[in-house]
């Protein structure tokens, strides 16, 4: 077996389409057996939908092109028993784990009705349930000592002041749902940090990427393109939306794609980063550099 992730084994969740789907994909081609969990049903609050079981098994069916093996496990991330019976699952098949991707997040944006608990759907998946996925991963990780990696995915909005706030958005699209997203991807910063830390002496690394707007369900949706947008009525169309997201980024691009995200994260991922833990790594198309006091500033 060769590739830089030969004989590793990857825990991914929300695995059924997006930056999971590539995460496994890549991984896969690099040698790595997947792991792949996805909720495979919507959320209420969730104005665009999630990922289905067809799409998890999709997922699956790519990995397998790659002749890589997958397991695919449907588990809501915001269970911890349901998540650790999932893992489980994998682990009867290879018998190892070396790697975990805590990918899976929501954006429940209010739409021109907010809700409060909408900040606390958003926390449930995107804070709590990165929580989850490593507390249930640790056991399983030490026996891969300095071989072992997790990978958070937090956003770029947590490292730029004011860039989901009511002023950048006027007509209060995001809502309390919107603020849950960004509170729990700042928080994951110092959680990746402090889980870093008290890891370094097992050998197992923590770090986290901070993806700007990808090309995925989560960008693709009427609300993030209204956001960007607040000058124009009525639907907002994919072609509003695109000078709008370039103009956020110092590089000449709108967005980036998945398999953007998916190689930074296998570098994290492998042997390579061995010596780097703790860390957040924007995935930003140079906004930080042209935002640094929040967007327009």
């Amino acid at each position: 077996m060769t590739g830089r992730m030969a004989g590793k084994v990857s825990f991914i969740t929300g695995a059924g389409r997006g930056q999971g789907r590539a995460h496994a994909v890549l991984q896969a081609r690099e040698g790595a057996d997947i792991i792949a969990v996805d909720i495979c049903e919507d959320i209420a609050s969730n104005p665009y939908p999630m990922a289905s079981r067809d799409d998890l098994e999709e997922t699956k069916r790519l990995v397998e092109k790659e002749g890589r093996s997958c397991v695919t496990v449907k588990s809501d991330v915001r269970d911890r028993g349901q998540l650790a019976k999932a893992l489980d699952e994998g682990l009867a098949e290879f018998g190892r784990l070396t790697t975990v991707m805590a990918n899976a997040g929501i954006l429940p944006m209010a739409m021109g009705d907010p809700q409060p608990l909408d900040f606390q759907d958003a926390v449930d998946v995107d804070l709590i349930g990165v929580m989850n996925t490593v507390a249930v991963s640790v056991p399983h990780l030490t026996a891969a000592g300095n071989g072992a990696s997790i990978i958070i995915t937090g956003s770029i909005a947590s490292l730029i002041p004011g860039a989901i706030s009511t002023a950048a958005d006027p007509r209060t699209i995001m809502g309390p749902g919107g603020a849950g997203y960004s509170w729990s991807k700042q928080t994951l910063v110092g959680y990746t940090q402090q889980m870093a830390l008290h890891l370094a002496p097992t050998g197992i690394r923590v770090n986290v990427v901070h993806p700007t707007n990808c090309n995925t369900h989560l960008m693709n949706n009427d609300g993030i393109y209204s956001v960007f947008r607040p000058d124009m009525e009525g639907t907002v169309s994919k072609d509003d939306f695109q000078p709008a997201s370039e103009f956020y980024h110092a590089l000449p691009t709108p967005w980036i794609e998945p398999e953007d995200v998916a190689e930074i994260v296998l570098f994290l991922a492998s042997d390579a980063s061995k010596y780097m833990t703790g860390t957040s790594i924007p995935v930003d198309a140079g906004c930080m550099i042209k935002w640094p006091n929040g967007p327009g500033q």
